[in-house]
């Protein structure tokens, strides 16, 4: 069941990431895929010989997706996270994650959820707020509010439907 589980988390993030890649490259940015897995192919394939706690392990390991260069010719380091829902608390390896995302690479992060819109936010750093608080929250914006990647409402639109479409729109649990 949990490798299951896996493989669906697996999945729900390369989807998110293809829309977003798609939705960024409609919208005129050029999109360059940059994470762990896509650059470091052979890293990933010599794991057992390749310590990913040692620190340059870490600092591989949190190599954001994507490098975007927008019209203007400004690049972003770009992650992409798929979460059900955006206000549910982020798990410690979530945090732990995003914080390694931060030192290293100081990255935008867009999350895609499927319970509410806008289905695209935006975090940037610092991503949290409650620093000091055992429950410590993103900082969301929605993704429309970056108006470097020129996103237009008519492309946005398409791929919220996308979210619809493929992901399941589930009720909160209470």
């Amino acid at each position: 069941m949990q490798e299951q589980n896996w493989a669906e988390n697996m999945l729900k993030g390369r989807m998110a990431e293809t829309l977003v890649d798609e939705m960024l490259k409609r919208s005129g940015n050029m999109v360059y895929r940059f994470g762990y897995e896509a650059v470091l192919q052979n890293l990933t394939q010599i794991e057992g010989a390749f310590d990913r706690t040692s620190e340059v392990g870490e600092r591989l390991r949190a190599i954001p997706d994507f490098v975007v260069i927008d019209t203007a010719g400004t690049p972003s380091l770009v992650e992409v996270k798929f979460r059900r829902d955006p206000t549910d608390s982020p798990h410690d390896e979530t945090i732990e994650r995003l914080e390694r995302v931060e030192q290293y690479w100081n990255a935008l992060i867009v999350f895609i959820n499927s319970v509410e819109k806008p289905y695209f936010r935006i975090c940037r750093p610092p991503y949290f707020k409650n620093f000091s608080q055992p429950k410590r929250g993103l900082v969301f914006e929605p993704l429309m509010s970056l108006a470097e990647w020129n996103i237009s409402p008519e492309v946005y639109e398409e791929y919220e439907a996308l979210v619809e479409k493929y992901f399941p729109v589930l009720e909160r649990e209470d």
